[in-house]
C-alpha cells in the first residue's frame, strides 16, 4: 500500500528575531575559495554547501524541524506530541503547504485538508454562510460540492442563527466549529488539526475526534497535534514525540506518552512559564518528585471513584524561604481545573522552609468523573499574593462506569425525598369531585 504522506530530512530553519538575508555572498565565497586550497586534491564542497554549513553554525540561526523522516498510511490517526517549541505546529504547516521547508521533501496521496488556526480563510467582513463558499473554495471544493453539501456543514457547526452574521462578530468557538465543519465535509483523504481545538468546548471536541474516527473508517488520513494526551490516547492509532525539531519516538500512543511525560515531568506548568520562566530549579522552593499513593501507601496510579489519594511532595529550598503554601490542583485532561488543596487555608502553616523535606497531602474521597488528570504543584504565599513556582507533575485516572464528562467535574450524592405523589386513583377522584372530565 502507497503511504498517503511521506516525508523525507524535512527541515525547517529560522532567523532569530524573525525572517531575514540568510547570510553574507562575501563570507561564503571566502570561507569556499580557502577550501579550494586546503582539499589538497579531494573533493571540495560547492559554494551552497559551504553557505548552508556557515549558516548551521551561525547562532542567528536554529532549526525549528531537523532531519524528520516519516510515513503516514492511509486510514491512520497519526498523535503529534511534545513540548512548547518542539516544532509540532510547524510540521503541520509545511504538510499544510502554508510555509515551505528548508530542506526535504514532501509527498501526498488525496486530498488534504487543514484545520490550524482560527479563522484561517476567513474574511471577517463576510457572513458564515459566504465564508463556507470563500474556505471551500481555498480548500479545492467546487461551488456545486459545496451547496450539496452547506445544510450538512451548517448542522455540524450547531451555528444555523448565525450563518447570515459577520464572522467579525463570531466568538473564537464559533470560528471553530464553521471551519472545522467546512474541513471535515471536504471529505479530504488526509485532515490535518493543530491545537486550535482546544478553543471549541468540551462537547464539540468530543464531536470533532469522533468524526476524525468516522473519517478514518474510509480510509482517510489524520494528523493530530494536541497537548490533550487523552485524546491522543483516545483516537490516535500512532504516535510521534519531538523534541527540539526532531522525532525522538515514534510508536503506540502509550509509550509516546509515557515517555514525554517521564521527560517532561516537573517541568514549569505551561501557564506560568511567562512569569517564572522554563527553569524552575532556579526557584526559591522547586518540587523534586512526586510520589502518588493509595489510602494504604501503596503506588497507586488508576483509583476508583471514592477512593483517598496520598500525595507525597519532595521539596527542596537551598536558601531559606519565609511563609511558603503548597497547592497541589488537580487538572482534568481538557485543562479544566477540577480542585485544588492548600496547606495555607487547610491548617499547616509553614512560615519557614530551608534545605530537603516531604510532605503529604490525603486527599478527601475522590469523587471526580472518570477521566485522565494530571497533578499540578503551586507554591505560593500564604495570602496568595506571590507565585513562588508552579510544576506540572504525573497523570492518573479515575474510574467508574457510569460517571463520566457527562455529569460535568465531579459527582457528589444528593439528598432526594419525596414531598408529594399523586396517584392515578386520587386524581380521578379529584377530578369527579370538581365535575371535570377524566380521560
Amino acid at each position: 500500500m502507497s503511504a498517503a504522506i511521506t516525508i523525507t530530512g524535512l527541515g525547517k530553519r529560522y532567523r532569530y528575531g524573525g525572517a531575514g538575508a540568510s547570510g553574507n555572498l562575501r563570507e561564503d565565497l571566502t570561507a569556499w575559495a580557502r577550501g579550494l586550497f586546503r582539499r589538497n586534491g579531494r573533493s571540495h564542497p560547492t559554494l551552497h554547501q559551504v553557505h548552508e554549513q556557515r549558516l548551521d553554525k551561525s547562532p542567528e540561526y536554529f532549526w525549528a524541524l531537523k532531519d524528520v523522516n516519516l510515513e503516514v498510511q492511509p486510514g491512520e490517526v497519526l498523535g503529534i506530541i511534545g513540548p512548547n517549541g518542539a516544532g509540532k505546529s510547524t510540521l503541520l504547516k509545511i504538510l499544510s503547504r502554508i510555509t515551505a521547508p528548508t530542506a526535504g521533501s514532501i509527498a501526498y496521496r488525496g486530498r488534504t485538508a487543514s484545520l490550524l488556526e482560527v479563522g484561517t480563510g476567513f474574511h471577517r467582513e463576510l457572513t458564515g454562510r459566504e465564508n463556507v463558499f470563500l474556505n471551500g473554495s481555498i480548500l479545492g471544493m467546487k461551488r456545486a460540492e459545496i451547496v450539496r453539501k452547506l445544510d450538512a456543514i451548517v448542522a455540524f457547526a450547531e451555528i444555523e442563527k448565525f450563518m447570515d452574521t459577520p464572522v467579525k462578530f463570531y466568538s473564537s468557538g464559533m470560528y471553530v466549529r464553521l471551519a472545522f465543519a467546512v474541513a471535515a465535509h471536504l471529505d479530504p483523504n488526509i485532515l490535518m488539526i493543530d491545537e486550535v481545538l482546544a478553543v471549541g468546548d468540551l462537547r464539540f471536541q468530543r464531536k470533532c475526534m469522533e468524526h476524525a474516527k468516522r473519517l478514518q473508517t474510509s480510509n482517510a488520513t489524520v494528523l493530530f497535534v494536541s497537548h490533550n494526551m487523552f485524546a491522543i490516547k483516545a483516537i490516535c492509532d500512532r504516535c510521534i514525540y519531538l523534541v527540539e525539531g526532531r522525532a525522538v519516538f515514534d510508536g503506540t500512543p502509550e509509550e509516546a506518552i509515557e515517555r514525554y511525560e517521564k521527560d517532561n515531568r516537573l517541568q514549569t506548568a505551561s501557564w506560568a512559564l511567562g512569569d517564572l520562566g522554563s527553569d524552575p530549579t532556579k526557584r526559591p522552593v522547586f518540587i523534586t518528585q512526586i510520589e502518588l499513593l493509595d489510602e494504604q501507601s501503596q503506588p497507586c496510579n488508576v483509583f476508583e471513584f471514592g477512593s483517598r489519594m496520598r500525595i507525597h511532595l519532595h521539596w527542596a529550598a537551598p536558601q531559606p524561604v519565609e511563609d511558603v503554601n503548597f497547592c497541589v490542583g488537580l487538572m482534568r485532561s481538557d485543562n479544566t481545573g477540577a480542585c485544588n488543596y492548600s496547606s495555607a487555608i487547610e491548617g499547616l502553616p509553614l512560615s519557614r522552609l530551608h534545605g530537603l523535606g516531604e510532605i503529604e497531602v490525603l486527599t478527601p474521597p475522590l469523587r471526580l468523573v472518570s477521566d485522565l488528570y494530571a497533578i499540578h504543584v503551586a507554591v505560593w504565599d500564604s495570602k496568595f499574593t506571590k507565585l513562588i513556582n508552579a510544576q506540572a507533575g504525573p497523570t492518573f485516572h479515575v474510574r467508574h462506569d457510569l460517571f463520566d464528562l457527562h455529569f460535568g467535574v465531579f459527582h457528589e450524592p444528593a439528598q432526594w425525598t419525596l414531598l408529594e405523589a399523586a396517584t392515578a386513583e386520587s386524581t380521578k377522584a379529584t377530578g369527579a369531585a370538581t365535575g371535570s372530565v377524566s380521560p
